[in-house]
């Protein structure tokens, strides 16, 4: 049977120009989901390309066809189809007739499908026999339904395999592995009665709680037509409702103890048919009394006497009360405070702890104190400069005698028994000395030149001593302990540059660099007796 190819362009835009009018008229009018049918049976086009060769000739593709295929459904999903389909082409034709099993995934009006065909596979070339062999085919498509009893298949393709390597006597003839693409109407036949009646669950979180806590309350529909929006209605046997959506709050404040109920009711907002209402329980439980609870921290929490310390005190309720801080007592002192914060005066305290407390109350008259404590220090006066001793020189003379000596002994005894300490030398000079304040500068790096390098072994470091000149109009110098921590006070002196007034007298070479003393011209050898 051959069909011309004009006649098969008319017959295929014909039939396409109806089934558009067909989907579009039933699509606008159509405003529920349709699940599943007992029976589909599939009537339209389709094409295969065989995919394989006879005598070294390839079979052409077969653009004149047709296909029928009835499917029981089983279930939702599972379904059994029997499929036949005839195609023509130049130098061939095939027929099939399988059967096997079809897994439909529902979603509104598409449909996808996947199906695994086994039967026979007629293939009949031209100028040789026919021949009837095994045939397997697999593959799938979709279909969308425009009406109750109408889908569209917009396309199915599948793999067609048919084993005919074997059938003719003649060389390069081959398996056929080909393909059919197919589409067209499928009807439906035993439709589904509409799905179980629209309903509703409801739920409450939490089922029970404190007076004056919400509670969450959630609607869950089922049935509806998920493309419709719904009306929510929401009522409560106790406490107040709040929320028109699947889930609402419940307000229990001033609910007395007891068991309650929320009520939920569910409308389609395009079929007030359509409803469904569900409850959910919950219950009510008084609240405790508990006092409240407080916490106090000082910062800092050791002061000067005289100095200030903050103290913050927390206050919470376990019933979650409402809560103030008042009432602010201080063991010593004076403590002022607003709420939760409060300020201690240590002026003219002794030293020792202080406690301060503080009150909390709730609304209901409940109450608890806090207390932190304070330690006041009462501060040691600061080391002063004092002065050791001092020494006398003769007129005009810088040089360190052994009375001197002695002196700078006990300053060297006071610094290495306070390594922290350091020692000040101020050279003096009186009126009518020849060179002034460079001889009270001479005087002073004499006396610390005896002390780093004396004969005695004091070897004090030279960094602990400070050297200056004073106006104080005597032959002398004062020699000053400083303690770590004080200051010596400079006041009328002035401080001697040690690189330019260096020591003049010999202390030995025990510890440290000794100072060369002033040269003296040597003594001329006695004239030998005549």
């Amino acid at each position: 049977m051959k069909i011309s190819s004009s006649f098969l362009s008319k017959t295929i835009a014909l039939i396409v120009i109806v089934v558009l009018g067909l989907s579009m008229s039933a699509i606008g009018q159509m405003t529920e989901d349709l699940g599943p049918t007992k029976l589909d049976l599939f009537a339209g086009y389709s094409y295969m390309d065989p995919g394989g060769q006879i005598g070294g000739v390839r079979l052409k593709g077969m653009p004149a066809g047709w296909a029928v295929a009835p499917t029981w459904n089983f279930n939702r999903t599972f379904g059994l189809t029997f499929d036949a389909s005839g195609h023509y082409g130049d130098n061939a034709d095939v027929g099939t007739i399988m059967v096997g099993p079809k897994l439909t995934l529902h979603m509104g009006r598409v449909a996808p499908f996947a199906e695994f065909l086994l039967g026979l596979h007629r293939l009949s070339p031209s100028g040789l026999s026919d021949n009837n062999a095994f045939g397997l085919m697999t593959g799938g498509g979709f279909d969308v339904r425009v009406a109750r009893h109408l889908s569209l298949r917009l396309l199915q393709a599948d793999y067609v395999f048919g084993k005919h390597g074997d059938a003719y006597p003649l060389p390069n003839t081959s398996s056929l592995n080909g393909a059919r693409v197919q589409g067209g109407l499928v009807f439906h036949f035993g439709v589904n009665p509409p799905g179980a009646p629209p309903s509703a669950s409801c739920s409450a979180q939490p089922s029970e709680v404190m007076q004056g806590e919400p509670v969450r309350v959630t609607a869950t529909p089922s049935n509806f037509d998920p493309k419709h929006d719904l009306k929510y209605a929401w009522t409560a046997t106790g406490g107040k409702v709040a929320g028109d959506t699947a889930t609402a709050n419940v307000d229990t404040t001033g609910v007395a103890p007891g068991s309650y109920t929320a009520t939920a009711n569910i409308t389609d907002t395009k079929s007030s048919k359509n409803t469904a209402s569900c409850s959910a329980n919950f219950s009510v439980k008084e609240l405790p009394k508990n006092a409240p609870q407080i916490s106090c921290s000082a910062n800092p929490a050791t002061v000067t006497a005289g100095s200030p310390s903050t103290i913050t005190c927390s206050c919470t309720s376990p019933d979650n009360r409402k809560v103030s801080i008042s009432n602010w007592v201080a063991s010593a002192g004076k403590v002022s405070g607003n709420e939760g914060s409060a300020t201690l005066d240590t002026a003219g305290m002794q030293a020792g702890p202080v406690s301060v407390s503080a009150t909390c109350t709730d609304d209901r008259g409940l109450s608890a104190t806090g207390n932190a404590n304070v330690n006041v220090e009462v501060p040691a006066a600061a080391p002063e400069a004092s002065k050791l001793n001092e020494i006398d020189f003769k007129k005009n003379s810088a040089h360190v005698d052994n009375k001197a000596k002695a002196a700078l002994d006990d300053v060297a005894l006071r610094l290495k028994s306070d390594p922290e300490a350091k020692a000040v030398i101020v050279g003096e000079y009186a009126a009518g000395e020849k060179t002034g304040k460079k001889l009270a500068a001479q005087r002073a790096v004499n006396a610390k030149a005896y002390l780093t390098q004396g004969e005695a072994g004091q070897g004090i470091d030279p960094s602990r001593i400070d050297v200056r000149t004073g106006n104080g109009g005597e032959m002398k110098d004062e020699n000053w302990i400083v303690p770590a921590g004080a200051t010596f006070k400079a006041e009328g002196t002035e401080a001697v540059d040690e690189k330019k007034v260096k020591p003049n007298q010999s202390f030995g070479t025990s510890h440290g660099t000794t100072a060369k003393a002033a040269k003296k011209p040597a003594k001329k050898a006695a004239a030998p007796k005549q």
